[in-house]
């Protein structure tokens, strides 16, 4: 039995780690409200330019001259994967889900006999990535509170300029889409080549047969748009997900600390019925002392 000490020690550590998590848990609160405004602010730009491209992709033939981004290099024999996690923990299973996904993606890569090339943002994901996959990590990027379009699109500039380099065929990005602040799903986008948002995300209206009804002219032409827009596209849709991550994480690492606040007040409970109960017998044990002595007087 631990003494009463012991037991004071202890409640007093759960206290402290009480605050700890409480305060933690308002702070991420605050950031997720901001984090939120931000991605329901992204989202409609980024739907809007994935319309635009669809409709481009949509007039045009596939030929030699249309760009890499969008055709591709006509092979799928190496594959970059990005993994964008966060800088830091205490998320639950934020980091854990993707992780879960990227290695999946990566076993499957591995029996279709594909070269892997792995590209992470966040410390987190480059820290449990490396101690399996350390020989297919290319670059690590920070994963910033609030991310930045200059940040984004040196992410986007390294990719491009390893695709240009013939570094890789196919990309595809690896992120928790924010949905509630309860409420993440981990999603895979295909980045290289082209592929456009799912069309929930669609704003343009559809005509019988399910053609796409263009609200857009073109100058000087579609060819020359297109080769302009398609790198434009590639630093917005990693912004607007790296935006999807971070609302994503102060979600889940608000729910978390809210977890372990309880926890610990069920703790501090328990400790409370633990001491007084270890009390009331250590004060039974010497009035039976005191009566024994007595007695045998």
């Amino acid at each position: 039995m631990p003494s009463l000490k012991e037991l004071r020690i202890r409640k007093k550590s759960v206290q402290a780690t009480k605050k700890i998590t409480a305060a933690m848990k308002l702070i991420a609160a605050a950031k997720l409200r901001r984090a939120q405004e931000q991605v329901q602010a992204a989202r409609p730009y980024a739907a809007l330019m994935s319309d635009m491209l669809r409709d481009l992709v949509s007039k045009m033939m596939m030929t030699d001259t249309t760009p890499k981004l969008l055709r591709g290099t006509g092979q799928d024999k190496t594959h970059l994967i990005i993994a964008a996690t966060s800088n830091r923990g205490l998320c639950g299973g934020f980091n854990s889900s993707i992780i879960r996904e990227v290695r999946r993606m990566i076993h499957q890569d591995e029996t279709n006999e594909r070269l892997i090339k792995i590209i992470c943002v966040g410390r987190k994901g480059h820290d449990q990535l490396r101690r399996d996959y350390e020989k297919y990590i290319v670059a690590t990027f920070d994963a910033l509170d609030k991310p930045t379009f200059f940040e984004a699109s040196k992410i986007s500039a390294h990719i491009n300029e390893m695709f240009e380099a013939g570094g890789f065929d196919t990309c595809t990005i690896i992120y928790n889409k924010f949905i509630t602040a309860l409420t993440q799903k981990v999603t895979a986008h295909r980045l290289i080549p082209y592929t456009p948002l799912d069309d929930s995300l669609s704003s343009l209206g559809k005509g019988e047969g399910g053609t796409i009804l263009s609200e857009y002219d073109y100058e000087p032409d579609e060819t020359q748009v297109l080769a302009h827009l398609l790198p434009q596209n590639l630093s917005v849709q990693i912004f607007r997900m790296l935006l999807e991550n971070t609302a994503s994480e102060q979600g889940a690492r608000m729910a978390a600390m809210d977890g372990a606040t309880r926890n610990a007040e069920d703790m501090i409970r328990k400790l409370d019925l633990t001491y007084n109960r270890t009390r009331q017998a250590f004060i039974t044990r010497e009035l039976i002392e005191i009566i024994s002595g007595a007695e045998a007087l």
